[in-house]
């Protein structure tokens, strides 16, 4: 096995290692890759024979993927990915226009898109509205030409060929178009170039940390985390989970413990924290307990910082303090769960709003995918931290918001504004550089 970060032979122990991580990758850290094109154009077939699975159903009849099919798994030598198969993209009639939407959804979380077309056939309308969008989008892509076993070579040298052909060359300079490939999933003729195709596109980005690069090997962290009726049982939940593995690699020591046990575990530390992390809905209590020399923030903030929205988010807070009566605010949230009697989102989040401004709101929440369109009835958005939503699709529903002149901020920057310790638990070096 071949780590082509650092371009190295893994041995056994590497490999084992590099397995297990890529197995525990959260889908919001995988490189989403979707397939797209018209209906029966083999995307499904197409998806099973790069997985080696039948992921997806497939059938003759147009139309068979009626929702996009999500598929987390390690597809060496890419490593952790989500795989999206969607529905056709010249779908019609009622039900087709639906499908067509969930499309364009995918579109917004995917980071890198397969447009498959028949190798007989070529490139339609459909499928040039799909590079379009992908160019508009600034995803990068790559056309596959699907059951070339059916094509003939004759074909190889007809119109279709010239067709994409031009399409790569018009393309070269101004899109981020990774070639054109012909595959047939029936033989599995092209699919390990295709593989190779697009561990060639993997996005580049400089090495990011949630919670790393603010403390040194040996220092000491303490991870606040609230054991509630609104706790998930028996587990902690994604960020938590997330602080910890950073805090482990970067040789820090994590401790955690509950906010009603905070002032002891401090006092038994045999020094001083190098940071404390709380979980946002205990900001106030655990504020209230840690010394102002100790520098204080919540998993929420360093997400935000993490996925590259904190400067927007702590600008959005202050739309907080301009909220007047009737006005509607939207608390959205990435994932979806089952909601607890103490929610943050739904409870919390709005009793800390009222009893701050003294207004009457009209709150409204959103989860998963059910982020509108359109935003411009609202005098402000409460985002949650994003840990269950990929980087891009979050700065995407940042731009939409900023884009309709909507503020937005997130769960731990409102409870910190909303608290009075917005500016504490910002500062130093949980400011973007």
């Amino acid at each position: 096995m071949r780590d082509f970060a650092n371009g190295r032979v893994l041995n056994c122990q590497d490999r084992k290692d590099k397995l297990m991580s890529m197995n525990n990758t959260p889908a919001g850290e995988r490189v989403h890759i979707g397939f797209f094109g018209r209906r029966n154009a083999g995307k499904s077939s197409l998806l099973n024979a790069v997985t080696g699975q039948e992921l997806a159903v497939v059938s003759p009849v147009e139309g068979t993927t009626t929702d996009p099919v999500y598929k987390a798994m390690e597809l060496l030598p890419l490593g952790p990915v989500m795989l999206i198969d969607t529905p056709g993209f010249d779908d019609e009639g009622t039900l087709g226009k639906l499908r067509v939407k969930k499309t364009r959804q995918v579109l917004e979380k995917t980071d890198i898109a397969v447009l498959v077309a028949e190798a007989a056939k070529g490139l339609s309308a459909c499928d040039e509205e799909l590079i379009a969008l992908f160019k508009e989008r600034e995803i990068p892509y790559l056309i596959v030409l699907t059951k070339s076993d059916q094509s003939g070579d004759a074909d190889r040298d007809g119109s279709a060929d010239r067709q994409v052909g031009e399409r790569r060359k018009e393309a070269e300079h101004r899109d981020k178009i990774a070639g054109v490939i012909y595959v047939s999933a029936a033989t599995g003729a092209g699919i390990h170039e295709l593989k190779e195709r697009l561990a060639a596109m993997l996005p580049d980005k400089e090495e990011r940390h949630l919670a790393a690069d603010l403390v040194k090997p040996l220092d000491a962290v303490v991870l606040v985390v609230p054991i509630d009726s609104a706790a998930p049982k028996g587990r902690l939940i994604l960020p938590q989970q997330q602080a910890i593995r950073d805090l482990l690699e970067a040789g820090a020591v994590p401790v955690v413990t509950r906010e009603t046990y905070l002032a002891q575990t401090l006092a038994k530390l045999s020094e001083r924290p190098a940071l404390v992390i709380t979980d946002s809905q205990a900001f106030e209590e655990v504020a209230q307990v840690v010394p102002q020399e100790i520098p204080l923030t919540s998993f929420s903030i360093l997400m935000a910082r993490y996925k590259g929205f904190l400067k927007l988010a702590i600008e959005g807070a202050g739309a907080i303090d301009s909220l007047q009566d009737g006005d509607r605010v939207l608390i959205a949230e990435g994932c979806t769960h089952h909601r607890q009697c103490d929610d943050i989102g739904t409870v919390k989040i709005p009793r800390f709003l009222k009893k701050y401004t003294g207004k009457d709101l009209v709150i409204e929440t959103s989860s998963g995918t059910g982020f509108p369109e359109d935003l411009t009835s609202y005098a402000l958005i409460i985002h949650c931290g994003g840990c269950m939503l990929n980087e891009r699709e979050v700065l995407r529903r940042m731009r939409f918001a900023g884009g309709q002149g909507v503020p937005v901020t997130n769960y731990g920057i409102a409870i910190a504004k909303m608290k009075g310790i917005l500016t504490r638990s910002i500062a130093g070096a949980l400011l973007p550089s």
